[in-house]
């Protein structure tokens, strides 16, 4: 057995990734590490008695160059003599459907591919138990370190998870897991070539417009030369550690639940009482109301007595929990504004406003979270404003994404960055304005004529729904200039040498 296989071996079993007669479909792109872990699983297939089979998703990002690496997998797979299971979509319209980042709507599309693949048909039946991923410590290096970059609690420096859960109507059908999350990419490279097996190149892997790529390239490389040569294991270490945090305060905040956090559904949102008595009447837009997607129709209250005498880890904590439970999203800050509000000292009943129209009431014994009254109030709110300082962030749940403003002070911070979405900070204020677009609103994006009404220009990218109703644009007092999705105006744009600003948009929740 080679020694890489031997090391994968050790690693799955002491995590128990798989287990006799697994159905397990490879995800494989193409590249090097997918089809290190194709072969290595190859290998193992005796050992593990599991089921192998290929699984590859056409993004359609790159033209022939995508439809000759699932050509490529195809071969591999059918010399292997293993079931391909393959799909294809237009990742770039849905994408621009949708308003997400490119990044996001691949992965949103590949997951749904695999849910489809693990999910049981009318008899019961699925085609696959797992789907194995060839992530590598690498790429979890690069991810913890990304979201040190941009800021991030314990849950985010817990980076890739060696399994996630895939489920169906709350049942858990089948898992997404990465058997690769301890070994380096260049013995993957190395086995391969050892082996005597091709694989494909990704040429976006080289785009310096992705982050990732730039952490990879350049970032990376320069810890590991100038601050630590053991960075990237370091780094995929700090993660496990952060898994491990997370999995104990999971359990904590399972037995806060009912004990001293407590849920109620809101009496406004109560069709009758028990018995003969008919309290109100049957209101069937409100019934409509409490349908849609959303938030959480309940309020929560937390014994205030109980969360002051807490440590302040157990009180941030607790309103995180509340927060993500009810499916309302807050920023360290807000966390942080609701604990000075619950410590005050002042008049019972008083109200702070938290995001997506939830409320916070401090009275004698309690801190309750209330949900919007959809009896006047919609489930997400159709108008948005927040403040975006610059350079600065703001979080915007209701397009699901922040806005972020990186100020770009030389040719490395501007590599891979289209020079038509960089800003001139010495024409613009200190503080802007993210917000959704109104009616009326006209925006003015470079290499076109003249200003055009920002619906008009949704209308041509076939941005419609919901989405298109929170689309987010920045404001500079009266003037727009900047829409997700657009190169900003030429009169605003930064001179080829000197400081400039980039406004961009990244989503609120990563993997």
């Amino acid at each position: 057995m080679h020694p890489l296989a031997q090391k994968l071996l050790g690693h799955i079993r002491a995590l128990e990734l798989l287990k006799p007669g697994d159905r397990v479909g490879v995800a494989v792109s193409g590249g090097a590490d997918s089809i290190a872990l194709l072969r290595l699983l190859l290998e193992l297939r005796p050992e593990l008695g599991i089921v192998l089979s290929v699984v590859h998703f056409n993004h359609k990002l790159r033209g022939l160059e995508s439809d000759e690496d699932e050509a490529f997998v195809s071969d591999l797979a059918r010399k292997h003599k293993l079931v391909f299971h393959a799909t294809s979509a237009d990742v770039k319209a849905e994408a621009a459907a949708e308003g997400l980042s490119l990044e996001a709507a691949a992965r949103e599309l590949r997951y749904g591919f695999f849910q489809q693949l693990v999910e049981p048909d009318a008899d019961g039946r699925s085609q696959l138990d797992k789907v194995a991923t060839g992530h590598t410590l690498d790429d979890q290096a690069e991810t913890v370190l990304m979201r040190m970059l941009r800021g991030s609690g314990m849950r985010g420096l817990a980076g890739i998870y060696p399994t996630v859960d895939l489920e169906e109507d709350g049942e858990v059908v089948g898992a997404v897991i990465r058997p690769l999350l301890e070994v380096r990419h260049r013995e993957l490279e190395a086995f391969l070539r050892e082996i005597g097996q091709p694989w494909r190149e990704d040429s976006s892997n080289l785009d310096p417009k992705f982050t990732r790529n730039r952490v990879r390239q350049t970032l990376l490389p320069l810890l590991e030369r100038e601050f630590n040569p053991a960075i990237a294991q370091g780094l995929s270490e700090l993660a496990e550690i952060a898994r491990g945090e997370e999995d104990y305060w999971q359990n904590e905040i399972s037995g806060w639940m009912g004990t001293a956090i407590h849920w109620t559904e809101p009496e406004w949102a109560k069709e009758s009482q028990q018995g003969l008595v008919q309290l109100r009447p049957f209101d069937p837009l409100l019934q409509e109301r409490l349908r849609e997607p959303g938030p959480l129709v309940m309020n929560a209250m937390v014994d205030l007595a109980w969360l002051l005498s807490e440590p302040r880890a157990v009180q941030r904590r607790a309103i995180k929990a509340i927060s993500e439970l009810a499916g309302f999203p807050l920023e360290f800050k807000h966390v942080e504004e609701i604990l000075r509000f619950a410590a005050e000292e002042h008049d019972s009943g008083k109200r702070l406003s938290l995001p997506l129209g939830w409320k916070v009431v401090r009275e004698p014994t309690a801190l309750t979270f209330l949900t919007p009254d959809l009896r006047t109030e919609e489930r997400i709110p159709s108008n948005y404003e927040y403040p975006l300082t610059l350079p600065g962030k703001a979080m915007v749940p209701e397009a699901g994404i922040v806005v972020e403003a990186l100020p770009m002070k030389s040719d490395t911070d501007r590599a891979g960055y289209n020079p038509d979405c960089l800003l001139d900070p010495a024409l613009l204020p200190q503080e802007l304005l993210v917000r959704n677009w109104r009616p009326g609103d006209r925006f003015w994006p470079a290499h076109t004529k003249g200003p055009r009404k920002i619906k008009e220009l949704l209308q041509e990218r076939h941005i419609t729904g919901a989405g298109r109703k929170n689309w987010p644009v920045v404001a500079s007092r009266e003037e727009i200039i900047w829409v997700r999705g657009f190169p900003c105006p030429a009169k605003l744009k930064a001179n080829e040498t000197g400081d400039a600003i980039l406004i961009r948009d990244v989503p609120l929740h990563e993997d």
